[in-house]
């Protein structure tokens, strides 16, 4: 927004005024479109506040019957059921589809109503001698859809709409847009033109051809037709100030700017239908009409139908085609992870391949002072000015910018160099990730051809995009390619990476590091195969020897017998296994939630899911009394189970067995204490049992088990920015501790 806060740009009013265009385009952006206070004249409007006409068109009484006046009761018109049939359609929440048939002296009119500012506002539009019903179009729809769904890229899907639009409803041109960003400009990306029709296809339309508030309605309502650009406007009476919200309204007239626009464009009548991502508008399937067009109700049903259809399937692609980019830039950051390690501690010698995760034309990492760039570098003045110029930022949480001279006034003098940056800080001292690109205005075509003449309209020459490259250009100067939901994502991805392993920096040598870094890749890898490939066969294994034991029950030698039922048991296992490594590889992706954590609470919690095992052991639990910890509850909680579990499977044979549980510190660290007096374990083999799957009493009676509960608690230990490790217990026993800075 300028310092007059409009939605355009300071930019975009330059390139007005340097083109000399008499006309002040901020004026169509402060524009109530919504409040025009008229109607398209083919139809009529009454709006009513308790059975009572309080709005009407100036031609509803010529075209409805002289008692749709103001003041009038509605019972003049219409019979109280229908008016009730309307109301409750009203409620319904059916939209622009909220319509029923009704008969005025016998003449057919479809009547759209909804709701505006406590009044119930019914729309009029003369019926055809025989109507035709929404199932007519069933057939040709269902077939659209079919041939939709068959698409598998956006722009096949916007091709496959454009064709089938075009032959539901006539038009001579039907484009689809896709615009850039939720204010920026539209490229048609498909197109489908009757014989002597220009191809706009591929071109592009600046965002100020459709301004924020017609955005808005366009999210509001999937369909917007214009019938006749040449229509002379019903007016509301009485006259108001403002004017009645006709936002919900199918006849709303039209603003003058549009039609001017229209008609220097050689339209003469038009209809939109919204394609919406998440609720806002998305792009858009613009009609264009020749000859003056009246859709009738079911033909806009019928086309609010496919639209939204289409709204899903885009998504469907889209968001297909960005878990796609996602996993492939996953890859790229756990391949990076290693030598990302190996490098933080003397600085970042070499980000090749971050552009990888970020499309950029250029990477620049700033660590300790000391910056290194990869790619298409913008020199050393503009990256000084660029680190004095970023606003505060948050650690992990990206900046981002497409249009970095305007956002950040002091890198203008360096627009070109530096066009849009994300920058994902790492720390608070200035250390951070910052992807680059550069201007692009090429290879787009702007909707302007200064061969031909510009057509003159009473609101002057910048109502046409004839004639108006010059502004189109500049408006779009200095401005990148905009940064994607997936960008911002991919970046945010990256950082926790990153975070991860400064963290296991400050805790081990680089070596021992390294190794971590590649074992927990290796481990995520393999946990993702084990958890959706291997798990399927295993249960095919298991179910054949099921069947196989079911079908052959008295026929099967003993031998063969216990043979499948090993089988079975082992596959149980295995199982078991798999499900204890999809946990522990989850838990180093987990967002941590810290919270001040009572521990009789979270005690009494654990003892509920642990309990049974301890009772069949006849392990008594005591709290000791003790202060608080500052943890992730849900992370806590499961710490303390695996704890108490261990504890009841290696209690000791006889005498009195129990558990105790404290909070501690240990060199100024908050920790947690869990003390048995169970079978203990060897001094040498302490550290081995915080291992995953191992188990250093594998022949213990009664011990069952993946062997994975040590290693989970060491894991959520280390999520903290703790430790875990083993001690003896006075007296006998195993004493485990684990701290929460």
């Amino acid at each position: 927004m300028n310092n007059n806060g409009s939605w355009l740009s300071e930019r975009t009013v330059a390139a007005e005024r340097a083109a000399g265009a008499p006309f002040d385009l901020s004026a169509c952006v402060r524009e109530p479109i919504h409040r025009l206070g008229g109607i398209q004249s083919y139809g009529a409007l009454i709006a009513l506040r308790d059975d009572t006409i309080e709005v009407v068109s100036d031609n509803a009484s010529q075209l409805l019957g002289p008692g749709a006046v103001v003041g009038a009761p509605v019972s003049g018109l219409l019979s109280g059921a229908a008016t009730a049939a309307l109301a409750a359609l009203a409620d319904a929440d059916t939209g622009q589809t909220a319509m029923m048939p009704v008969a005025l002296d016998g003449r057919p009119f479809d009547v759209t109503v909804h709701r505006s500012e406590g009044l119930l506002v019914l729309e009029f539009e003369p019926a055809a001698p025989v109507t035709t019903p929404f199932t007519m179009f069933y057939a040709p729809i269902r077939s659209a859809l079919v041939r939709l769904q068959a698409a598998t890229t956006v722009v096949e899907a916007a091709r496959a709409a454009v064709r089938e639009v075009r032959a539901i409803t006539g038009f001579d041109r039907v484009v689809a847009y896709r615009f850039e960003s939720v204010d920026g400009p539209g490229e048609v990306i498909a197109e489908e033109t009757a014989d002597g029709q220009e191809p706009w296809l591929g071109l592009w339309f600046p965002a100020t051809d459709i301004p924020p508030q017609a955005r808005r309605l366009y999210e509001r309502n999937w369909i917007r037709v214009i019938a006749d650009v040449d229509d002379t406007t019903a007016q509301l009476l009485p006259a108001a100030a403002p004017p009645l919200d006709l936002s919900l309204s199918v006849l709303r007239t039209v603003s003058p700017y549009h039609l001017e626009y229209l008609r220097n464009i050689g339209v003469a009548s038009s209809m939109s239908v919204s394609l919406l991502a998440g609720g806002r508008l998305w792009g858009l399937i613009a009609c264009h009409g020749s000859t003056p067009t009246t859709l009738g109700p079911q033909l806009r049903a019928a086309c609010e139908f496919f639209g939204v259809a289409l709204s899903l399937h885009l998504t469907a692609l889209r968001e297909r085609d960005d878990t796609v980019a996602r996993e492939r830039a996953r890859t790229v950051i756990a391949r990076l992870i290693e030598p990302i390690a190996d490098s933080m501690v003397s600085g970042w010698s070499d980000p090749a391949g971050l552009d990888q995760v970020v499309e950029s034309d250029a990477v620049a990492v700033r660590l300790n002072g000391r910056t290194t760039v990869h790619g298409a570098a913008p020199g050393r003045e503009a990256l000084d000015a660029l680190w004095a110029a970023l606003p505060p930022s948050t650690v992990g949480e990206p900046w981002h910018s497409d249009r970095l001279g305007e956002d950040l006034p002091a890198m203008a003098p360096f627009t070109g160099a530096i066009d849009g940056v994300l920058v994902l800080p790492l720390s608070d001292t200035g250390d951070r990730v910052v992807w680059l690109r550069r201007e692009r205005t090429v290879p787009r075509r702007w909707a302007a051809d200064p061969a031909r003449p510009v057509v003159l309209g009473p609101h002057g020459e910048r109502l046409t995009p004839r004639g108006s490259t010059a502004v189109f250009l500049a408006t779009v100067r200095g401005r990148s390619a905009p940064w994607t939901t997936t960008d911002l994502a991919m970046s945010v991805e990256l950082g926790r990476a990153i975070l991860q392993v400064a963290l296991a920096h400050t805790r081990r040598l680089s070596s021992l590091n390294t190794e971590l870094s590649r074992s927990n890749v290796d481990l995520d890898s393999f946990a993702h195969a084990a958890g959706h490939d291997l798990k399927e066969p295993l249960r095919g294994i298991a179910n054949q020897a099921a069947f196989l034991i079911e079908d052959n029950t008295d026929g099967m030698d003993e031998t063969t017998a216990r043979r499948l039922a090993s089988i079975q048991r082992l596959a149980t296992r295995m199982d078991e296994l798999l499900n204890a490594l999809l946990y522990y590889s989850r838990l180093g992706r987990t967002d941590l939630h810290r919270d001040r954590i009572d521990l009789d609470a979270a005690v009494a919690r654990a003892t509920e899911i642990a309990g049974p095992r301890l009772e069949e052991e006849s392990v008594r639990v005591t709290v000791a009394p003790s202060g608080t910890l500052l943890a992730d509850p849900v992370l806590f909680d499961e710490l303390l189970v695996n704890l108490l579990v261990n504890a009841a499977k290696y209690a000791r044979p006889d005498g009195p067995r129990h558990v105790e549980i404290a909070t501690a510190e240990i060199n100024g660290e908050p920790a947690l204490m869990v003390r048995d007096n169970g079978i203990g374990m060897p001094g040498h083999l302490r550290e081995q049992a915080f291992e995953l799957f191992r188990r250093i009493h594998p022949r213990a009676p009664g011990v069952d088990g993946s062997g994975a509960g040590l290693a989970i608690v060491r894991r959520i230990a280390e999520r903290h920015g703790g430790h875990a490790w083993a001690d003896e217990s006075p007296g006998g026993g195993t004493t485990i501790w684990t701290t929460f800075p």
